[in-house]
């Protein structure tokens, strides 16, 4: 044991001797769990570096497999890797670099069934996507779930940073992606394969990125949460805006989706759809009543559904439920669809 400590403190001292860091501030990095969605070009150093810091647990979600052109940014990469999955070949990497970390693999395309599940178990998330949905999607479940969301993005020769959706003193959360970006439109913006991006910048937004992950963990009074970090690299300017909350509900995947309370629900119960997204297992142990559709099957067995009065979806937390609620009025545009508010974990 007293070999394992001196052997953490010879790796870690520097950052140790921060002012400000301290002892304190390495134990708070090794008992945090950090989620890296998309091992791309902002992925890979960001997972780097928070690997390489100490942090206790690192997931890594992609379901994409290395190619060439991903190499000219993706430094976790080399040709040898090309053709193999890229979180089997990055978590290989990065339990190298440091063993005392612990690296899950998720070789999953992150969808609208899996996403809670997905990062309900990290403290925070960080974004390394290059699309818009995805970044929506990710955005809309951190919501839901009230965790924190690194963004990061990149296009050509500029970069952004941001801290989304931190719980604030008064019980808010800082802005998140749809305050940035209200509308899809304007985050329809062209991929690095499409419109290019200077390798370079890759690193600076990953890296800064981690960065912002640290300070969460071990100095979260000094975030970019309520604020936009924004860099020219051509230019070498950089710039901090100020954002402003826009969305005062909290936004399903698709939509502000309606809730009823139990008390609500009990007294005109004959009137609704039940229905119970959580698992079979969870069912059979306590429910209230009506069919049990879990969640990832919904979209496959939604004809079980009787739509001639509303249908009230209900899960545990609530959490399940509005994103069942907001799944089911996409298939369903004239059907209104309900969810049971804080779900039934207090009845």
């Amino acid at each position: 044991m007293q070999t394992t400590m001196l052997n953490n403190f010879e790796r870690y001292h520097c950052q140790i001797s921060l002012p400000g860091f301290g002892a304190d501030g390495q134990a708070c990095l090794q008992k945090a769990s950090v989620l890296i969605v998309g091992v791309g070009g902002l992925g890979c150093p960001a997972a780097q570096y928070l690997t390489a810091a100490g942090i206790g647990t690192i997931g890594i979600a992609d379901s994409d497999i290395v190619s060439e052109n991903n190499l000219h940014r993706q430094i976790l990469f080399s040709p040898a890797d090309i053709g193999f999955s890229k979180v089997e070949v990055a978590a290989k990497k990065l339990q190298q670099l440091n063993p005392l970390v612990r690296i899950i693999p998720f070789n999953d395309r992150v969808t609208s069934s899996n996403v809670l599940a997905l990062i309900n178990s990290f403290d925070l998330v960080i974004d390394g996507t290059d699309n818009f949905e995805t970044k929506y999607l990710l955005n809309d479940a951190c919501v839901l779930l009230g965790k924190p969301l690194v963004y990061g993005a990149i296009y050509q020769y500029e970069g952004q940073v941001s801290v989304l959706n931190v719980p604030q003193k008064d019980g808010a959360y800082s802005p998140n992606y749809r305050d940035i970006f209200p509308n899809v439109e304007q985050a329809e913006i062209p991929n690095c394969a499409s419109g290019g991006v200077i390798p370079t910048l890759a690193g600076v937004i990953g890296s800064m990125q981690a960065n912002e992950a640290i300070k969460y963990f071990v100095s979260p009074t000094t975030l970019l949460a309520g604020k936009l970090w924004m860099l020219n690299v051509l230019s070498g300017e950089a710039r901090t805006i100020q954002l402003k909350t826009l969305n005062k509900k909290i936004t399903s995947l698709t939509q502000t989706i309606e809730t009823i309370t139990f008390t609500q629900l009990q007294t005109e119960l004959n009137k609704f759809e039940l229905i119970d997204v959580r698992t079979p297992d969870e069912h059979i142990n306590f429910n209230i009543g009506g069919k049990n559709i879990p969640l990832d099957d919904l979209e496959i067995s939604f004809g079980l559904v009787e739509c001639n009065r509303p249908v009230v979806f209900y899960c545990t937390t609530g959490k399940r439920s509005v994103l069942a609620a907001a799944k089911f009025k996409k298939l369903m545009p004239d059907a209104r669809a309900l969810s049971l508010q804080d779900g039934i974990s207090n009845i």
